[in-house]
């Protein structure tokens, strides 16, 4: 799997997948909670987005899956942008070397 990078207004996004089901948000929802230990802390389940928010390394992120734009995480604060982004990319760097 190869992600992909968007940054807007300073915040970077990693585009898991553009195009997929959401049987793969499940699967990267699972390996994030099962392999790097990281609880959702809130679930938003609407009828074409899920937005499940975590914290990895201290940082607050969201898992998120909409019908038409497939899976992506990206940071929910704007402050300290740097780490914020950091912590993205490494969160998409270890899911890119998983088979889903």
């Amino acid at each position: 799997m190869c992600y992909e990078l968007k940054t807007t207004n300073g915040c970077t996004e990693a585009v898991i997948d553009d195009n997929c089901g959401i049987s793969k948000f499940y699967a990267i929802a699972n390996t994030l909670a099962k392999d790097l230990k990281v609880k959702f802390l809130n679930q938003v389940d609407d009828a074409e987005t899920l937005d499940w928010d975590f914290q990895y390394r201290g940082q607050f992120l969201t898992l998120h899956y909409n019908i038409f734009n497939g899976v992506s995480i990206y940071p929910q604060q704007k402050k300290n942008l740097t780490r914020n982004n950091n912590v993205v990319m490494e969160v998409a760097h270890f899911l890119e070397h998983r088979v889903y």
